[in-house]
């Protein structure tokens, strides 16, 4: 499934840059507008910025603000530089609450002012009472238009007001019932609703199993409730169990995304929401931190090898050798720490699990380091003809996958105590641990088995 949508996106992609380079928008035009707000602002995120600048002045105004809520920071930015103030103001009005609060820190003051003064009383407070919350929380995810009904009126009233309502919002599956204090008290489904008998009573059909989601309930954890129920929507209260607003599943499947693009990137100590054609020094500047941070360890690395210096000297084949081991450390720590950070982003480590953990994780990496120490042992033995220089690169392998995987199991806990993202800064102090670990246990047995 992933496979046929990247080739569509690539051939929409394709497409697009012959229609821009004919130098024609009349085709241009008509291939943005059959896109969906996703679908331009993903093409939007793939051209440089001169095709970039051609593309957003063809998008339908309408679509506009939905396409500013699909791109990322950097892109958005450029975006919102060739508005017009009354452009971003008219594409900011077309938004629904929960999308304008993302959109409102980028906007510039003065547009944030005359938006605001655009909107009624209701909405204003309802967009106010959202940025009160955190971002990344239920309460900047929500969206505060909700169907509610009372729990003391029949299935017929509750009908006769939908009629009379007319329409309602996007993924409504179920309406809220709420006391007289706007307590939130169950849900009742559309389709409960619909075949019940017009004279039963409301409080009569309430679910009560769905409980309201707190207001600051971190983003991850909604999603993992989303995930564990097959929830559609969820209510979200405040700490009176006051209904704010509700989450739906298009909220929750871009929190999903941003969570995979977050640890993709950040292994990589990139940001995900950097431009794909951002300037040159504003992208060296970035990368230049991470490659230092690099250079540091890879210094430690070389710091530990020229403690050998004798052995190297003595015994060529330990130079050739010695890499291996640092690589297979290295692949067995990544895996190990790809394991924890995918548990940890579920919830499924804990004080009491991860001992357990960790004994089962060594034990594979002991299991792993005798099969391969024999394998490759076996290979320099072949080679060499030296038992002591095959018996110091097989230790050395045992040693190193252990070492891997204990790092691998207690990195991203002891990042995440101090505050630290496991996805961005895990791979590089793993590997450093493992390069250097590899290289002393090799060098180190190899000096007291070789130079005796």
């Amino acid at each position: 499934m992933a496979e046929i949508a990247q080739e569509r996106a690539a051939k929409q992609l394709r497409l697009l840059e012959q229609a821009i380079d004919s130098g024609r928008l009349g085709p241009v035009k008509r291939l943005v507008n059959t896109l969906s707000p996703a679908e331009i602002g993903n093409l939007l995120e793939s051209l440089p910025p001169a095709k970039r600048q051609v593309v957003w002045g063809v998008v339908d105004p309408e679509d506009d603000g939905e396409v500013l809520v699909h791109v990322g920071d950097e892109v958005r930015e450029d975006l919102l530089r060739a508005m017009d103030p009354d452009e971003i103001v008219a594409a900011a009005e077309s938004l629904d609450i929960d999308d304008l609060a993302d959109l409102l820190d980028d906007l510039p003051d003065t547009v944030i002012d005359e938006l605001l003064r655009s909107m009624d009383r209701v909405d204003r407070e309802r967009l106010e009472q959202m940025l009160t919350y955190d971002e990344d929380t239920a309460g900047r995810l929500m969206n505060p238009d909700v169907v509610t009904v009372r729990a003391d009126v029949t299935v017929d009233v509750v009908l006769r007001y939908l009629r009379l309502r007319g329409e309602l919002p996007e993924a409504t599956d179920h309406l809220y019932v709420l006391s007289r204090r706007r307590q939130y008290q169950g849900r009742i489904s559309l389709a409960q609703l619909l075949t019940a008998d017009p004279a039963v009573a409301v409080n009569r059909l309430i679910d009560d199993e769905q409980p309201g989601i707190p207001a600051d309930m971190p983003a991850p954890e909604v999603a993992e409730r989303f995930a564990n129920h097959d929830w559609v929507s969820a209510p979200v209260v405040d700490e009176n169990n006051v209904l704010l607003g509700r989450i739906t599943i298009d909220d929750v499947v871009d929190i999903i995304r941003e969570q995979a693009e977050h640890q993709a990137m950040g292994a990589a100590g990139l940001d995900e929401d950097a431009d794909l054609f951002a300037p040159v020094p504003r992208t060296t500047r970035r990368r230049a931190v991470w490659l230092g941070i690099n250079l540091l360890t890879a210094f430690l690395a070389s710091w530990v090898i020229g403690n050998f210096e004798g052995v190297l000297k003595q015994v060529v084949a330990c130079a050739v050798l010695m890499p291996i081991v640092a690589s297979m450390g290295g692949v067995a720590g990544t895996q190990v720490l790809t394991l924890m950070v995918r548990a940890m982003a579920l919830g499924q480590v804990s004080a009491s699990n991860a001992v357990l953990l960790l004994k089962r994780e060594v034990l594979v990496a002991l299991a792993n380091g005798v099969l391969w120490a024999c394998a490759v042992g076996g290979i320099a033995l072949l080679v060499y003809r030296d038992a002591w220089l095959a018996l110091a690169f097989g230790a050395a392998m045992v040693i190193n996958l252990i070492a891997a995987a204990m790092s691998g199991v207690f990195l991203p806990l002891l990042l995440r105590r101090l505050g630290i993202d496991p996805a961005l800064a895990g791979g590089v102090i793993l590997t450093t641990v493992t390069d250097c670990c590899g290289f002393a246990s090799f060098l180190g047995l190899s000096t007291l088995l070789l130079l005796r």
